[in-house]
């Protein structure tokens, strides 16, 4: 595919109005921007801070759709979202999924029963820091119908990468005030910050609840051996561990409590 310029042109021609702009507005902007250059399914706009619930700014779901890649995302599967990480970590540019996930990503019990929900071929997603604490993610989405994007394609995105910088600082730079104010909204640093609230239990040591929080997300225990400078055997009793604390025995009961202490219910022909 070509790049259109004269829909390129009339995308941006809105955004000329100035920066008090609508959601929608700068949003369906990008969208034409981006379709221009390329094809794709689905659009969505995430802004990040710390372990706050993402505020999502821009999509182009249906409401079936809407309940998967929004609601169900913000009731706590973000924790696990490669992309969220990616985020907290202060990544920038342009990244595919598959850069940014764990080995054992595509394996684990959170793409079966989550991620898998969604039918993608393929997720890229801009980082766009708009504030010291926040990052805008803008999403662009092919469903399994399609192949995933080209090298060429992604050529020509990293080429609007400063454009999309540009339009999300300028119309979006403030996005940290969403967020709210107080321990709700506050910005954390530590990706694994108080888990065990999230987890809603008070069994697991610090070192357990890391642990779990990197396996639920898709590491392998040498992955996770290895970011803890500990050895493949020692996560595996660590985990041991935690399925005798938590009355448990595999990998998706403790997916199903995972999501359960967020307000998710695991469908039972996956439990």
């Amino acid at each position: 595919m070509k790049p259109n310029v004269g829909a390129l042109l009339g995308a941006i021609a809105p955004l000329l109005a100035g920066p008090s702009q609508t959601d929608d507005v700068i949003g369906g902007a990008f969208r034409d921007a981006m379709r221009s250059l390329v094809p794709f399914d689905h659009v969505v706009v995430f802004a990040y801070r710390g372990q706050a619930r993402p505020v999502d700014l821009y999509s182009t779901f249906d409401p079936a759709d809407y309940r998967t890649f929004v609601s169900l995302y913000q009731a706590g599967s973000y924790l696990l979202d490669p992309f969220f990480h990616a985020a907290l970590a202060g990544r920038t540019g342009l990244w595919r999924m598959r850069e940014l996930a764990p080995d054992r990503f595509f394996s684990s019990d959170y793409f079966r029963t989550y991620y898998s929900q969604t039918e993608l071929a393929e997720e890229i997603g801009f980082f766009v820091p708009v504030a010291s604490d926040v990052t805008v993610v803008l999403s662009l989405m092919r469903g399994i119908e399609r192949r995933v994007f080209a090298r060429a394609e992604m050529g020509m995105l990293r080429a609007a990468e400063p454009f999309v910088q540009s339009v999300t600082q300028t119309f979006w730079g403030g996005a940290a005030s969403r967020f709210g104010s107080g321990a709700a909204g506050a910005a954390k640093a530590d990706p694994t910050h108080d888990q065990h609230n999230a987890w809603n239990v008070g069994k697991l040591t610090k070192r357990e609840t890391l642990i779990v929080d990197l396996v639920l997300r898709g590491h392998s225990s040498e992955a996770v051996g290895q970011q803890l400078g500990i050895s493949t055997g020692t996560v595996k009793v660590h985990r041991r561990n935690v399925y005798r604390k938590l009355n448990i025995s595999s990998q998706t009961q403790l997916l199903s409590l995972y999501l359960q202490a967020h307000g998710i219910e695991l469908a039972p022909e996956l439990r």
